[in-house]
């Protein structure tokens, strides 16, 4: 098979390739900060990369968005101030927005050329949610807006790009960071962030040495997971929190609350789904909860 310039290669590591037909090239430049990508293929839709890694595809991002952002507003009971780190294609706002108890959204992130790209050619992962009354939309780096930060919020949620060398993203998987963080929550407050691909091998698993620090850092941390075909891999989500457990929400609370702030008819999540999130197998436990 001849490759050329109508194929994607998502270089998952120098032993695995995964091969995307190309439809159409919508856009190719460069910001300030890293290499931005739109793509129409076959099987996704609609694709955004990022310094040539998939960061959300059209026909599946509704299971990332919707597993990174609700188990965390459920299991806040109230949550009014949200800040979102990153989330420049605007679907974690689109989520955050869902929930009725929402009064204010502040949405960081580093790389104005990429929103602006993003509102301009992903209307199907934003919705408009730009546009919002309750949304501030910061263009700053999410450390030093977390370092200098007065504000205080119920859920903070990290949906940053991954960690590849020399991006704007590698320092935000650190203990300081993390630490600034728990400092900007509220007594009940929440933090969730993505927590990149679930290696299965301890020496190379960066989603199970960020739960171990947040178990350092926070007085409940826990991990959970989901396969994003798009991603060809299974994905890791964690959280730490200052008083409330998202894994050990009751059914019967997620539906009651799922029901009382109208989110009946998502795409993804559900209590069955939330259930499903945290049934870790064994090997995966002896890597991320005991290792």
């Amino acid at each position: 098979m001849k490759i050329g310039s109508n194929w994607f290669i998502d270089r998952d590591s120098k032993y695995r390739w995964i091969y995307h037909k190309i439809k159409k090239h919508l856009l190719s430049t460069r910001t300030k900060y890293q290499n931005i990508k739109l793509i129409d293929t076959y099987n996704f839709g609609r694709v955004v990369i990022l310094d040539n890694k998939i960061q959300s595809s059209e026909f599946d991002e509704f299971i990332y968005h919707e597993a990174l952002v609700h188990p965390t507003m459920i299991a806040h009971p109230e949550p009014k101030n949200i800040l979102i780190l990153g989330g420049g294609e605007g679907a974690t706002l689109r989520e955050v927005l869902k929930h009725p108890t929402v009064k204010k959204v502040v949405m960081v992130d580093i790389d104005e050329e990429f929103v602006t790209t993003c509102r301009n050619h992903l209307e199907n992962w934003h919705g408009d949610s730009f546009n919002d009354e309750k949304v501030t939309l910061i263009f700053a780096n999410a450390i030093e807006y977390i370092k200098k930060s007065k504000s205080k919020f119920d859920v903070i949620i990290a949906d940053i790009s991954d960690p590849v060398e020399k991006g704007p993203a590698q320092l935000l998987f650190t203990r300081e960071f993390y630490s600034d963080i728990k400092r900007t929550l509220k007594p009940d407050g929440i933090f969730v962030t993505h927590a990149t691909e679930v290696q299965h091998f301890p020496d190379k698993s960066l989603s199970s040495d960020i739960l171990k620090t947040l178990v350092e850092i926070f007085p409940v941390a826990e991990f959970y997971y989901e396969y994003i075909p798009s991603f060809g891999s299974l994905w890791a989500f964690t959280s730490g929190s200052l008083k409330y457990s998202i894994k050990k929400m009751p059914s019967i609370t997620i539906k009651s609350r799922l029901k009382e702030r109208r989110l009946k008819n998502l795409f993804y999540y559900d209590h069955e789904t939330h259930t499903r999130l945290f049934c870790i197998p064994k090997y995966l436990r002896k890597l991320f909860l005991t290792g």
